[in-house]
């Protein structure tokens, strides 16, 4: 079954014809008779022009203007419907899907990792609940906070219990000093420290 471009193409060739004598004559752009001889949907003017042109160009070779202007379309339909095809074959083949699959799960694989790495080499949070400052006759004061659950805290230099949820306290001893100061150090296990301080 022969093409639209080829019937015309080979009708030229049969007459010894030049694209550019045939363009001279119809006065139609030659670069619109290359495209339809070598079917360059591209460069192919907009309808009606380019049946028109077909239609002409047949004519003009002595073919049925009507009947190869009808094989062109059909020509022309296949084409573009096979390439509507290829592409839709490219979204959803299951090795499309697969590679799309691989490339997201690597993508939340490395930004797991590089979270891991920032959350690993930052200081822990460290919120401490300072009590009011002492009246003369107290002797102790209960220090409380919050911190990451695996840190290690220290009160004034002295190792601190964390339980799971992070959380702590302490009852240190008033010094005898009229002014003192509370330090607390919470430690990652990557040797990052956070620091708060109170004085009384």
């Amino acid at each position: 079954m022969f093409r639209a471009s080829t019937i015309l193409s080979n009708a030229r060739l049969d007459k010894s014809l030049e694209l550019s004598e045939v363009s001279k004559k119809l006065k139609i752009p030659q670069k619109y008779l290359q495209a339809i001889e070598l079917e360059n949907n591209q460069d192919f003017p907009q309808e009606p022009y380019l049946s028109l042109i077909v239609k002409d160009y047949a004519n003009f070779l002595g073919l049925n203007g009507t009947e190869t202007l009808s094989i062109f379309r059909r020509d022309y339909e296949q084409k573009r419907k096979l390439k509507k095809e290829k592409q839709s074959s490219l979204f959803f083949t299951p090795q499309f899907t697969f590679k799309i699959g691989v490339f997201i799960s690597i993508v939340i694989f490395i930004a797991y990792l590089i979270s891991e790495y920032l959350k690993f080499n930052q200081p822990p949070p460290l919120e401490v609940f300072w009590p009011q400052p002492p009246s003369p006759n107290t002797e102790t004061l209960e220090i409380k906070g919050i911190t990451h659950p695996e840190s290690t805290v220290r009160i004034n230099d002295d190792l601190v219990i964390v339980d799971s949820n992070g959380e702590f306290k302490k009852n240190i001893t008033i010094p005898g000093a009229t002014n003192f100061v509370v330090v607390v150090e919470s430690t990652s296990p990557s040797g990052k420290t956070s620091k708060a301080q109170q004085g009384y």
